[in-house]
């Protein structure tokens, strides 16, 4: 997978439980989630799923700053190097089982390093949702201007009126 298509896999994994008409909601809930893991190139087994889900619940504590990256963890992953006449690239050696998660904990860990600050949780205390700031700027707040930007903007102009 492309680095970009995993940042698209880590936020798909961290928006997994957004907020409808004010009700939390598990979107990886039941056998959901055994197609989604399967989807994204893993094995749809239990075991994976449950590892996925375990993964999904302390990243999104991690990025919201609620636990810190040491309760992240890799189940005996590591990085093996493969040289080639074009370089060294990096092989994933983990069980098929915990591929899946490793493979999202280090798309984390990589946009933390080379994009520090843009992957975070909506300005929106209503939402659940994350999103990852690509702007130049970097000043992107809600995972969606349509829907949170909007309506908290739209809420502050009504309180202003209110108090004048």
């Amino acid at each position: 997978m492309t680095d970009t298509a995993e940042e698209q896999t880590l936020l798909d994994l961290l928006n997994s439980t957004p907020v409808v008409d004010g009700t939390p909601r598990d979107e990886l809930a039941d056998d959901v989630a055994r197609e989604w893991t399967r989807t994204r190139g893993g094995t749809g087994s239990p075991v994976e799923v449950a590892r996925v889900l375990a993964a999904r619940d302390r990243l999104q504590a991690v990025v919201r700053g609620d636990e810190p990256a040491s309760v992240l963890e890799l189940h005996g992953a590591r990085l093996v190097p493969e040289l080639a006449s074009t370089g060294v690239s990096w092989h994933l050696d983990v069980d098929d089982d915990h591929r899946l998660a490793a493979r999202l904990v280090l798309t984390w860990a990589r946009l933390r390093e080379d994009m520090p600050g843009r992957l975070r949780p909506c300005a929106n205390d209503e939402c659940r949702l994350f999103l990852l700031d690509r702007s130049r700027a970097n000043t992107a707040r809600w995972c969606s201007m349509k829907v949170c930007g909007n309506r908290l903007k739209a809420r502050r102009h009504y309180q202003r009126i209110q108090t004048s």
